[in-house]
């Protein structure tokens, strides 16, 4: 493959990435506390085969599991595993062209469905849960070998909101944007807590200044 960059081009690939999870039935993984079945995946938009320009994917486990790292060469680009925790995964791609860098995406495990105050719904446990995120690879000036491959297949387009097949995004956005507020409010607080501590190191350092200097007349 030539590895001679193309100068002044940019090709975007969309690409979707996430996890479905489902409640175990009781007893189902034998001496094990496990409580769902989930599966993570990266793909192309509408499920399209990015395997004509990834090489491997590689997935990283919260350290608890045997292997945590776990490479996918092939397509479908995804593992499947049971556990009971919610945890930051990680999923690296490394493309076919090895003078691309490779690219890392973090996603947060999902196994419950939560309520719009951030509390598990337990009227839907029973129902599979999709958090899926939409992201955008951007290839900048790449190799010429890479950009014939990406230009040779049908890259494919972002469906209309409104389309039942945007599942990871108006979920997905809505999940972020509690959890950013919610992590904006802990702040505040902190920020309110220990703005109030140096308040009373400061009056108590004034306090001692003013006994010293009545101490020196």
């Amino acid at each position: 493959m030539s590895s001679k960059r193309t100068k002044g081009v940019a090709v975007v690939y969309p690409i979707v990435y996430g996890n479905v999870a489902t409640l175990l039935p009781q007893k189902k993984v034998p001496d094990s506390d496990h409580t769902h079945r989930w599966t993570v995946s990266v793909k192309g938009l509408n499920g399209a085969d990015i395997s004509h320009f990834v090489k491997k994917v590689t997935f990283k486990l919260h350290e608890t599991y045997s292997n945590p790292v776990r490479v996918v060469e092939q397509q479908p680009f995804e593992i499947t595993e049971t556990g009971w925790g919610e945890f930051e995964l990680s999923i690296k791609l490394q493309f076919v062209e090895p003078s691309e860098k490779h690219v890392t995406l973090y996603h947060n495990l999902r196994l419950h469905p939560y309520e719009e105050d951030g509390s598990i719904s337990t009227a839907n446990k029973n129902k599979p849960v999709q958090s899926f995120q939409y992201e955008e690879l951007v290839f900048t000036d790449p190799s010429e070998a890479l950009h014939q491959i990406l230009t040779q297949h049908q890259i494919p387009t972002l469906p209309l909101r409104t389309s039942p097949n945007m599942q990871y995004s108006l979920q997905a956005e809505q999940d972020e944007l509690r959890k950013i507020d919610e992590a904006y409010k802990k702040v505040q607080e902190q920020i309110i807590i220990y703005k109030n501590k140096l308040d009373k190191i400061n009056k108590e350092l004034d306090d001692v200044k003013g006994n010293l200097e009545q101490i020196k007349k």
